[in-house]
C-alpha cells in the first residue's frame, strides 16, 4: 500500500476522493490556475489538495483521456497546451457539433423544452457576469449559469452521440474561454448575445439561431486567439509547485 493511501479505504470512499481530485484539478484546469504546458508534479498536487497519491493519479489518467492533461512517458503529467491552430480547429468543429444539435433540438422540442430553454435565458438575463479575479465566487456561479443555457438550447437533440461531442467541445471550448476572460481588455456584450439567441430558438427560428450560434463561437474565439498573439496572452511552459498550502507557478 502507497503511503499515500490511508488504510482500510472502502471502494465508495475511494471513488469519492478520486472524484473529488477530478472536480478540483478539473476546476484548476479549466479556469488556468494550473497553466496550459504546465507540469503536474503529483506529490505537489496532493500536498495541495491534501488527498492521496492513487485518487490523484486516476484523477490526472480520466483528465488525460479528456483532453485536459498530457501523460508524458516516464515523466508523468502536464496540462494540455493552447494554442490559435488548436483553438481554430475546436471552434470549427465545435460549431459544426452544436449547431447539428441545436437543429435537431428546434425541431423536436416540445413546450417542457421551450420552458426549460426559457428558464436558462431568464437566470442567464439575471446572472452578472463578474470579473474572475475581483469576484471569482460570482465568476463560477456565472460560469454554471451559462453552462446550462447552452445545454438547454440542445436539450432536445435525439442523438446521444452528438450530445456526448457537444459536451467535449464545450468543456474544451470553456478552458480556452474562461482564458480568454481572464486576459482581455475589452468588455463584451455577452448578456445581448444570449438573449437574442434565446428569442430566435424559442421563435423556432432556425436559420437565424444557427447564424447567431456561429457567430457567438466566433467571436469567443478571436477574442481568445488576440490574447495569444500578445507575449501577456502567450502560454508558456511552467512548473506546478506549492507554497504555503497554494499552487503557485513557477516560470
Amino acid at each position: 500500500m502507497n503511503a499515500w493511501e490511508p488504510r482500510g479505504l472502502s471502494d465508495k470512499t475511494s471513488r469519492s476522493v478520486t472524484e473529488a481530485a477530478y472536480d478540483r484539478l478539473r476546476r484548476d484546469l479549466m479556469s488556468g490556475r494550473l497553466p496550459p504546458g504546465g507540469r503536474l508534479k503529483i506529490n505537489d498536487l496532493c500536498s495541495a489538495m491534501g488527498l492521496n497519491l492513487s485518487a490523484v493519479r486516476e484523477a490526472l489518467s480520466k483528465l488525460s483521456s479528456e483532453g485536459f492533461v498530457i501523460a508524458l512517458p516516464h515523466r508523468g503529467f502536464r496540462a494540455a497546451p493552447v494554442s490559435p491552430a488548436d483553438l481554430t480547429d475546436l471552434t470549427r468543429a465545435r460549431i459544426e457539433i452544436e449547431t447539428a444539435c441545436l437543429k435537431r433540438s428546434i425541431l423536436l422540442g416540445d413546450v417542457d423544452w421551450e420552458t426549460g430553454v426559457a428558464a436558462a435565458a431568464y437566470a442567464m438575463d439575471r446572472t452578472p457576469s463578474a470579473p474572475p479575479i475581483a469576484d471569482p465566487v460570482g465568476y463560477e456561479r456565472w460560469c454554471l449559469v451559462h453552462e446550462s443555457f447552452h445545454r438547454a438550447l440542445c436539450a432536445a437533440c435525439d442523438s446521444t452521440w452528438l450530445l456526448r461531442m457537444r459536451d467535449t467541445l464545450f468543456a474544451q471550448s470553456e478552458r480556452y474561454r474562461q482564458l480568454s476572460i481572464r486576459s482581455a481588455t475589452k468588455r463584451r456584450a455577452a448578456t445581448d448575445e444570449h438573449r437574442v439567441l434565446a428569442t430566435a430558438v424559442l421563435e423556432r427560428n432556425t436559420a437565424q439561431a444557427v447564424e447567431i450560434i456561429t457567430s457567438h463561437f466566433q467571436i469567443t474565439s478571436a477574442t481568445l486567439l488576440d490574447s495569444l498573439a500578445t507575449p501577456a496572452g502567450a502560454a508558456k511552459e511552467t512548473t506546478t509547485s506549492v507554497r504555503a498550502g497554494r499552487l503557485t507557478n513557477v516560470g
